[in-house]
């Protein structure tokens, strides 16, 4: 039989153990992060104060000064197959999505891939979509189809800043599942909107997932004089300066936002994460679209210093702004290593303790990298848009157009280390390189779908 005193130390010793898995499991529970994804829409390389612009966005910046700033950030070279990948976790062409869903199109994200909301649900998080959507034109095919517990803003890819309608003058402008008119501007009315969700609407006893898609600084650039006044005599021409005021709206509207976390005392756990949907855009021709009654934009973002525009394939269309914050948790610092906006989900579902992903995900969990600021093991990023199809590995890019056209090469091969502008393609002088690469984005390209549907612009 055991003595009194073994009996008092095996018992004290199975408490402090049930304490000890009862703590765990609670701070384990505690420790699930909120997650904020911030989405701003067609803003260029050069379109942020961190990376040199004139113009001020005092936010973001705060943000990139605290927090982690990836600079090897590549997306889709426009806005819906970048969307599709980020709440999917895979290219967006493996689901025949190549270009901004557009028009009368019945092309959809497809309802048999798991979203990230739908994974997030299952990991005890409440889910919203606030803003652009796009993944869908209609509202049998909105955000609450695909995972989303509330949603609410517009269904296409572009609207009237005030009247929110598409430049057809389709219905964009809905909540939950039904078409809706409000007054306002639209940066202004998705800020309310997040802002309400967070403090009145969701159930606060749950995590959430906030998605925050604004249509800034997308056109038709519609902005008060007080936006515009202080880029008057900066902007090289009036449609820059239009353009200004749009992120310089964006920039206080995100302000905004996060104050409203702050007073919530939602800051200290919640994750912050900034990005573009793609490059910016270089020029815009307004005759055809919403009646003709937009002037035209002969200047709209910058990408300086990195090649051409949204719709390519080359660095000024997919390699953009994106930077992770977090109170506490994340040191400031720069990070250069090659990172897809696929990764977002499976870094994101292993913040929220899913421990098991579909086998529909491509990407990887970046998150111990990025916090502890660790090499991400170099591997190829597949990129296809409607024009050109790539593939990324450091240091190099392999192009190629699709289809070819007369004049232009089919192939072109950069290192983008010592390239970043991609001025010399070095096919020819590094044969046994680009054989290596033409046969991996070959087989990337073999598991996409056959591409049948006619493709439009946005």
């Amino acid at each position: 039989m055991m003595n009194s005193k073994k009996i008092f130390f095996y018992t004290a010793l199975v408490l402090l153990s049930s304490l000890g898995m009862y703590a765990q499991k609670r701070i384990t529970k505690e420790s699930k992060p909120n997650i904020i994804v911030i989405i701003a829409d067609d803003m260029g390389w050069n379109d942020v104060g961190y990376n040199g612009s004139e113009i001020k966005t005092p936010t973001i910046d705060n943000l990139a000064k605290n927090g982690v700033q990836l600079n090897r950030f590549y997306v889709s070279p426009t806005c819906s197959p970048t969307r599709a990948a980020l709440l999917t976790g895979r290219p967006a062409s493996r689901m025949g999505i190549l270009s901004p869903i557009s028009d009368k199109s019945e092309l959809k994200l497809p309802d048999s891939i798991p979203t990230l909301p739908q994974l997030l649900k299952k990991s005890g998080y409440e889910t919203a979509l606030i803003g652009k959507w796009h993944l869908g034109l209609q509202l049998s095919s909105s955000p609450k189809a695909y995972g989303f517990d509330y949603s609410y803003g517009f269904l296409h890819g572009q609207i009237d800043q005030y009247t929110h309608l598409y430049k057809n003058g389709d219905q964009s402008w809905y909540r939950n599942g039904k078409f809706i008119e409000e007054k306002g501007h639209t940066t202004d009315l998705v800020t309310q909107e997040s802002i309400k969700w967070l403090s009145e609407i969701r159930n606060k006893k749950e995590n959430f997932y906030l998605q925050v898609a604004y249509s800034a600084p997308h056109f038709p650039l519609q902005e008060e004089e007080k936006w515009k006044i202080p880029y008057n005599k900066i902007a090289k021409d009036s449609s820059r300066r239009d353009y200004a005021a749009a992120m310089a709206h964006l920039d206080h509207s995100i302000g905004v936002l996060l104050k409203s976390l702050k007073q919530q005392k939602l800051d200290e756990n919640t994750l912050i994460i900034f990005m573009s949907d793609n490059g910016a855009m270089e020029d815009w021709d307004s005759r055809k679209e919403y009646g003709g009654i937009h002037r035209p934009n002969t200047t709209l973002g910058d990408n300086t210093p990195l090649r051409d525009w949204k719709t390519s394939n080359y660095e000024g269309a997919v390699r953009v702004p994106c930077l992770l914050y977090w109170k506490g948790h994340l040191k400031n610092y720069k990070n250069s290593d090659y990172i897809s906006v696929i990764d977002f989900l499976p870094t994101i579902l292993g913040l929220a303790g899913t421990e098991k992903l579909p086998q529909t995900v491509e990407g990887q969990n970046i998150w111990n990298e990025i916090s502890e600021n660790k090499e991400i093991k170099n591997r190829p990023i597949y990129i296809r848009g409607h024009l050109q199809a790539c593939l990324i590995q450091k240091p190099w890019k392999l192009v190629q157009n699709l289809p070819s056209k007369k004049g232009i090469p089919d192939y072109e091969l950069f290192n983008i280390e010592k390239d970043p502008e991609e001025k010399n393609n070095l096919v020819s002088q590094n044969g046994p390189i680009f054989v290596k690469m033409k046969q991996e984005l070959d087989m990337q390209i073999s598991k996409d779908p056959k591409m049948n549907e006619k493709i439009k612009s946005e």
